[in-house]
Formats: structure tokens, sequence, C-alpha cells
């Protein structure tokens, strides 16, 4: 299978994702204080938040096999699983939880967005940490983003009620918006893979290309945690009011993350998987999209704040739940040494 980034420099890159959650807080805090500060910063913090974004979205796409995608059909049983739950069984499970959530169109929409995406960046770094299959987690994840931006529309349309998106949400002026703000740098990033691969002859040019990619593992680091200041601070006066909404939500993501892994156990006994597969199902099933659907959140319109918010604390609290995984997935829950 693809595998372009190395055992060591992947764990030490996954030690980090680990601590990360310290760093995002901090830059929430920061741009609360700020926003709350010099309150005629929104205008110039929303407007910054799309530039942001789109680098951010640049050095994820670029971390993906973007051009690879024939190599997760190298393993067909994890395959099968992995789309099972994914697509299938992931989004009955939230549509289940839809019901505990508080009757709010943007809150429910941002939590639809974040729980039906699954993720195609950190979770590869976790899934190394956690004794899982690096390779088929690299090989996997242009899968999984192609198969999530042809069925995101259709989760919204089924679940999403009529009337909350007739109400406000304007889907004819969202798409081309978000679409743009997901599309440019994805196809930066397929382009400059397209470069790469041809370029990949020359030993010392192979060398170089290794280290400039390793140093681009790095940078969602820093440029997430520009995006949520930015987003804290433009939102400075919407997130203390919707806090007590908020918390509502914390429940529901954890309650995710609980039964994302178990269900992970649970098609990996039936797919008769090895255990370091099945740890991958695992970690995959426990980590979302936040990086790329919030570009949707973002491009909605006045009056659904909400739903950018949501995915920012969701992110958060699948980090905390990525230290328990860690914990939890290879000493418990897949505590056989096989592989």
């Amino acid at each position: 299978m693809h595998d372009s980034v190395t055992g060591d420099k992947r764990v030490n890159f996954a030690n980090i994702d680990r601590h990360q959650v310290w760093i995002y807080l901090t830059a929430i805090a920061a741009g609360l204080a700020f926003g709350a500060l010099v309150p005629q910063s929104k205008a110039i913090l929303e407007f910054l938040v799309r530039p942001a974004l789109g680098i951010l979205l640049f050095t994820t796409f670029l971390q993906v096999p973007l051009l690879h995608i024939a190599d997760a059909f190298r393993d067909r049983r994890f395959v099968i699983a992995s789309l099972l739950g994914n697509f299938v069984l992931l989004p009955l499970l939230v549509w289940i939880l839809l019901r505990w959530l508080p009757d709010d169109p943007a809150l429910q929409l941002g939590v639809l967005l974040v729980l039906l995406a699954p993720c195609t960046d950190w979770f590869i770094s976790f899934t190394q940490l956690g004794r899982g299959s690096a390779a088929r987690a690299i090989a996997i994840t242009p899968l999984n983003l192609l198969l999530q931006f042809l069925l995101l529309p259709v989760y919204l349309w089924l679940m999403l009620s009529t009337s909350a998106i007739s109400m406000d949400l304007a889907i004819g002026s969202l798409l081309p918006s978000a679409l743009a703000l997901i599309g440019i740098p994805l196809l930066a990033a397929a382009l400059t893979e397209v470069w790469l691969e041809r370029k990949r002859e020359g030993e010392i040019f192979a060398a170089r290309q290794s280290t400039w990619r390793e140093r681009l593992n790095w940078f969602p680091v820093p440029l997430l945690a520009l995006v949520v200041f930015l987003i804290a601070g433009s939102q400075a006066e919407t997130i203390p009011a919707a806090a007590p909404v908020l918390l509502q939500v914390v429940p529901v993501f954890v309650l995710f993350l609980i039964s994302a892994a178990l269900l992970g156990r649970l098609l990996t006994t039936l797919m008769r998987l090895p255990m370091a597969a099945g740890r991958t199902l695992a970690f995959n099933f426990g980590t979302r999209n936040s990086f790329v659907v919030l570009p949707i959140a973002i491009a909605l319109p006045v009056g659904w704040e909400m739903a950018a918010i949501v995915i920012v604390l969701q992110s958060l609290v699948e980090l905390f739940g990525m230290v328990f995984y860690l914990w939890w997935i290879p000493r418990h829950l897949f505590k056989n040494t096989e592989t």
C-alpha cells in the first residue's frame, strides 16, 4: 500500500496530535478575549477566516494520497467494513443521536456536518500510535474523502428537516462558496501531488520531497489554532450566550466516540479482521473531518454561526477522546497482540 510517511516521524507527529488540544483551547480563549476587548475587529476576523482555512485545507489535502484511491481496495474485507461503518451504520447512529439534541436547526446542522464525515488527516497519526495499521489508514483516506463529498448532501437532505432548510438556509447560495473554499485547496493539492509523482525519479529530489512533506505535517496544528482563534474572536458575543446549549451537545459527541469504537470492534469480529485492522477501524470511525466540513459552516448565512462553533467544539471533544482511545483501544478493546 502507498505510504509516504515513515513510522518514526508519524509517531512523533501523533504525539503532537495527542497534546495539541491545549493549543486550541488557548487559541479559543485568546480569541474570545481579543474579540471582547476589540469588538470592532469582528469584520476583519471574519474576513481572515477563509484564507486561513484555505491554507489549512491545502496542507491537509496534501497529506492525503489523492492519486492512490485504488490502493484502498487491496484489503477488501477491511474496505467493506470501513464503508459499511462510515457510510451506513454511523449515519444511522447519528440520526438516532439527533433526537437528543435541542431543536436548533443551526446546531443540528453543525452536528450532522461533522459527525457524518470520516476523518482524512490526524486519524492516521492516532492509528499508528494506537498500534493500528498506518498503511491501511493511509490507503482508505482518499476513498473516504471522495464518498463523503458525494454522500454528505444526501444525508443532510434525509436528516435535516425541510422546514429548517427553507426557513433561512439558501442552499443555492451556500454551495458555490463552500465548494470553492474546499475545491480550490483540493485541486491545488492534487496538482501538487501530480507534480511530485512526476519528479520522484531523482534520489536527491525524492529526499527533499520527503523532508518537505514531513515539514508540512506540522502545519495543520498552528493553522487550525489560527482558524479557531479567528472564529472565537469573530463570535465573541455569540459563544458565551450559546454555552448552555453547547454543553448539551458534548454528551452526544462523547456517546458517538464510545459507540464508534464499539462498532469497530463488532465489525472486526464479524469480518474476521486482524487486530491491527480492527484498531484502524476504531480510530477511523471515532475521528471526524472537522477541517473539511468547516468551510461549509463558514459559508452559511447570518444566523447560522452556531454550526461552525459546534464543529470546533466537536474537534476539541474528539482530541480528548483520542487520548482515551490511545489507552482503551490497544490495551482493552483490541488487546490481542495479533497484527
